[in-house]
């Protein structure tokens, strides 16, 4: 409590993070009935400010691209980043884990409007990515690499920012297919003279194949609903008061065994509300947020069922001043609360139940040393109820030449403890570890944008990191590894991007090393992905125009774990096709989606069958 009472003296008022700002110059016209001036989604970060933004990796994935690829969620997104890596249990709406930059699934933070989500309520505080969908997103931002220093505890590998505010086009859409699996999403907007109401709704049904069992076996059933509201009210041009609600339920049959397929259902439902003011003008931006977020999870195997919670409440201040035309600055603060309880039956009994808080202050500042030439500093200091204070900072050096980049960049990550790892018993004999403390890393990077034109862009990034005092389970116990041998990763990423006329063209490609302690590979970490996505509009004078995009993904050879015995395995690279044809007929599209095209059969992780061939059509209004 006393904690609590210091942040809210220093931060005075609840608070947030913003990302839709009128625009003052140069306005423009939405293409719907509003005629309102249009809002600009900005990918501004925690802890920065203007001239230290520039050296934040971020890649930014639109709503326009979204829907142009036909994702269904997330991990439709995620295949054409060539930092990330995903593998699933089976399909649509099994459990899902990402790899960032060969990174662990419990070393990236994800956030809902900048808002950490992660359930604390698993064991190693990790997202489960399987369960959520894509109907009310409106953008995501992925931010590749340690992003401490930005957004706190879990971002060793990086971050995802996911953004559900900005959709303001009032819009209907349902796909389906054969076997009367289906997506649905609907949209609708008020908006009166200093405010706006928006309201989304999706649901999704799939049922496909069965994830342990052969094709002829039963189908595992997903049934996903989400609901999205915000609302905003400028108090005047530069003020505004804002919240947001997401719920989220997701019902997903799955399998134990190959031999054990039925009975086996998860409801997986998570909930977030957040309510913030913001204050900006041309030099000062100030936002504060409160926010607070619940899981509750239950699993019936045949009858037994277990139960996981979690919630977090918390209070986030930040605000970022431009001084003059070589100077900017920022400073925040953050209080989180974190409770979680499972309790796991059956053969294997496993509970915990406790809670923990944490502090932190931040800062930035940039500095234009001429015109052409940028340095920015980014520092955070974090006060964890039971390991204490750890401090991360990051230093970028950024030079420009003409619209091309070059830079390098040295950052610090750090991951806490989970609640379990602190407080969980099972019935083979462990019991919690209060006694840890955190993992930390350390990052080199070095990077290179180049605009060849307005047409072509390229850009390169090599890295460098090191995972120290990395919790392992050793004996029965969560420990803090001391043999001074970390955990290494390095990778270069490259990118090509093409902008026509009528097309866009962007080639993706990743090489990355991963080794563990004895110098051996790390499993499901493929050291070759690379892939392209390409858009085209084909014109006929009869028939219209047409948009095509076709979406391949490379994901190379990789180590895994035998299913049943256990043993080491290596598995085959696969190649996967998705097409998409779409049409534009007054207000309103139709299209068709193929996943998969070649119908290729692969299982990722080892035995855990994935989708092959589904083709779709769709309607939107």
């Amino acid at each position: 409590m006393p904690r609590l009472l210091c942040f809210l003296i220093f931060t005075l008022i609840v608070a947030n993070f913003s990302y839709a700002e009128i625009l003052k110059k140069n306005p423009c016209i939405w293409d719907n009935e509003f005629g309102i001036s249009c809002l600009e989604i900005k990918a501004n970060t925690y802890n920065s400010s203007k001239f230290s933004n520039s050296g934040i990796n971020k890649i930014i994935i639109t709503k326009k691209q979204i829907e142009d690829s036909g994702a269904v969620d997330l991990i439709d997104i995620f295949k054409t980043s060539s930092d990330i890596n995903i593998t699933q249990s089976g399909p649509k709406g099994q459990q899902a884990s990402m790899f960032m930059r060969g990174t662990g699934s419990n070393h990236v933070l994800v956030m809902i409007n900048g808002i950490p989500i992660n359930d604390q309520s698993t064991t190693q505080g990790l997202h489960d990515f399987g369960v959520d969908f894509i109907q009310t997103i409106q953008q995501i931002e992925i931010y590749p690499g340690s992003s401490a220093t930005h957004f706190g505890t879990n971002a060793i590998g990086g971050a995802i920012n996911i953004i559900m505010t900005g959709d303001y086009k009032n819009s209907l859409s349902i796909v389906a297919d054969k076997d009367l699996n289906y997506e649905f999403f609907g949209n609708r907007t008020f908006v009166s003279e200093n405010s706006s109401l928006n309201f989304k709704l999706g649901s999704v049904r799939h049922e496909t194949i069965s994830a342990r069992g052969t094709p002829d076996d039963e189908k595992d059933e997903l049934r996903n609903y989400t609901i999205n509201t915000n609302y905003e009210n400028y108090i005047n041009f530069n003020k505004r008061i804002f919240s947001n609600i997401y719920l989220r339920q997701t019902i997903a049959e799955y399998d134990n065994s190959n031999s054990n397929q039925t009975g086996y259902e998860g409801d997986n439902r998570m909930g977030t509300f957040h309510l913030g003011f913001e204050d900006s003008s041309k030099a000062n931006d100030q936002k504060y947020v409160f926010y607070y977020n619940i899981y509750n999870r239950e699993y019936d195997e045949r009858g037994t069922i277990d139960t996981y919670e979690s919630e977090v409440i918390g209070l986030k201040y930040n605000f970022s001043k431009t001084l003059d035309e070589k100077f900017s600055f920022g400073i925040g603060s953050e209080y989180k609360y974190d409770w979680g309880y499972f309790d796991n039956n059956g053969s294997y009994q496993a509970e915990t139940k406790g809670h923990s808080d944490n502090i932190s202050l931040y800062g930035n500042f940039g500095y234009n040393i001429y015109d052409q030439l940028n340095f920015s500093f980014f520092g955070r200091d974090d006060k964890h109820k039971y390991t204490g204070n750890s401090i991360t900072y990051k230093l970028n050096l950024e030079h420009k030449l003409n619209s091309s980049k070059f830079g390098i960049s040295y950052m610090e990550g750090l991951r806490n403890p989970t609640l379990y790892e602190m407080f969980g018993t099972d019935n083979f004999g462990y019991s919690g570890n209060r006694d840890l403390q955190p993992e930390k890393s350390n990052t080199i990077e070095v990077y290179s944008n180049l605009s060849i034109n307005e047409n072509l862009k390229f850009s390169v990034r090599g890295f460098k990191s090191s995972i120290e005092n990395n919790i392992e389970y050793i004996n029965n116990k969560y420990r803090n590894d001391n043999d001074d041998i970390d955990l290494n990763q390095s990778g270069i990423n490259f990118n090509v991007n093409f902008y026509g006329k009528s097309s866009y063209f962007k080639f993706f490609s990743s090489f990355l090393s991963t080794k563990k302690e004895n110098e051996s590979d790390q499993l499901r970490r493929p050291e070759k992905n690379y892939g392209l996505d390409f858009s085209y509009k084909f014109k006929n004078e009869k028939l219209g125009d047409f948009d095509l995009n076709i979406l391949y993904n490379h994901y190379g050879k990789h180590l895994d774990t035998h299913s049943s015995n256990f043993s080491v395995i290596e598995m085959d690279s696969t190649d996967i096709f998705d097409i998409k044809l779409e049409k534009e007929i007054k207000n309103s599209k139709i299209f068709l989606k193929i996943n998969n095209l070649l119908n290729e059969y692969y299982q990722r992780p080892h035995g855990y069958n994935q989708e092959g061939r589904m083709i779709k059509v769709g309607y939107k209004y």
